[in-house]
């Protein structure tokens, strides 16, 4: 058996692939350690909860006593790190908040790791989840961002980021510890919270609410389904090399404003409304701070070495999670009102 450690396995990219692995791995234990700050929810995962091979952790990744008491419960032999304040307009905020968790927090971790492991490292592997954004930003016709792009952070997200890939490769170079890391674009799909583009904006159409859009909308972002994400995780921990990097891309770039008309398009259609309904609620605001221009990921290594590509045609994606958050509107009201937060609460001393 193995023991598999999953960070932030309640929240959006975290929950889609603890269910993956303990569907996929039933001689694995799977170990989803989460604080369950706002991000965090467990209604995520009730398909999978009552599985044999399914353990949940409430815990803090900052907190290093309990890291070593974790690893040495469970007799961790794998972790998958997405646990991380990943919102960059709450970044501009409160940098700190994302500087502890992700970087103090990702520090904790491995520190945990290296004493836990330290002369037994064969068999262990330390997987670090992190962003395109760590490399900066592309010009409109710039280019792809590749595993060999210098890092080039513009807001406090991505420079905890960052530095958190940064103290991972020194583990490896320094100390030995067996890891990876890949580096993602935007994920979309279902169970993620609606402070995000996509939910939000179905979520406002539903409600005839407006669509807030940075500048001109003219910012170009390369879009992953999650479940392919997922997919591509699983693949680099258990096929990727020790040490590597893999970028994970959708092939999917999209300017944000034209990304709004599919999804106003798809939203109005799916609610019976005639084409462009919803069109009068986007509302041109000024733009984020330090907003970088376009990203764009070349995925060829993990495609060539592994195999992995994209399952979905962007639009179709698209359908499929528009169809998930419309068809789910007892599990969006419950985070939109805050009432998510109290599942649990007595269990797990939630507050």
């Amino acid at each position: 058996m193995r023991n598999i450690l999953i960070t932030g396995g309640a929240g959006f990219i975290g929950s889609h692939l603890v269910r993956l692995m303990v569907n996929k791995y039933p001689e694995y234990r799977i170990i989803n350690l989460d604080k369950l700050t706002y991000a965090g929810n467990l209604a995520n995962l009730k398909d999978v909860e009552n599985k044999s091979n399914y353990v949940f952790v409430k815990a803090d990744i900052c907190d290093f006593s309990m890291m070593q008491s974790v690893f040495t419960e469970y007799g961790v032999d794998g972790v998958i790190h997405l646990a991380a304040e990943s919102h960059v307009d709450r970044s501009i905020k409160d940098p700190f908040a994302f500087a502890q968790t992700n970087v103090m927090g990702t520090l904790s971790l491995l520190q945990a790791a290296k004493l836990a492991w330290e002369g037994k490292f064969e068999g262990k592997l330390f997987y670090h989840v992190s962003t395109d954004e760590v490399y900066g930003s592309l010009q409109p016709d710039g280019g792809f961002f590749t595993e060999k792009t210098k890092y080039d952070p513009h807001s406090p997200y991505s420079a905890s980021k960052a530095s958190s890939d940064h103290f991972v490769r020194a583990y490896y170079d320094t100390y030995g510890l067996p890891v990876k890391i890949s580096n993602c674009s935007n994920n979309y799909g279902s169970f993620q919270f609606p402070e995000k583009l996509i939910p939000l904006f179905i979520n406002n159409i539903r409600h005839n609410k407006e669509l807030p859009v940075y500048g001109k909308g003219e910012n170009v972002r390369d879009w992953l389904f999650v479940e392919d994400h997922a997919r591509a995780i699983d693949l680099i921990f258990h096929r990727g090399k020790v040490g590597d990097t893999y970028n994970i891309g959708g092939f999917n770039e999209w300017k944000n404003i034209d990304l709004i008309k599919v999804i106003i398009r798809v939203t109005d259609r799916l609610l019976g409304n005639p084409e462009g309904t919803s069109l009068h609620l986007i509302r041109h605001v000024t733009d984020r701070a330090g907003h970088d221009v376009r990203y764009a990921i070349d995925s060829t290594k993990l495609k060539n070495e592994l195999g992995w590509e994209p399952s979905l045609q962007f639009e179709e994606g698209i359908e499929k999670t528009v169809k998930w958050y419309l068809e789910n509107q007892e599990w969006l009201n419950n985070v939109t009102s805050g009432e998510y937060q109290q599942y649990y609460e007595k269990m797990y001393g939630m507050k």
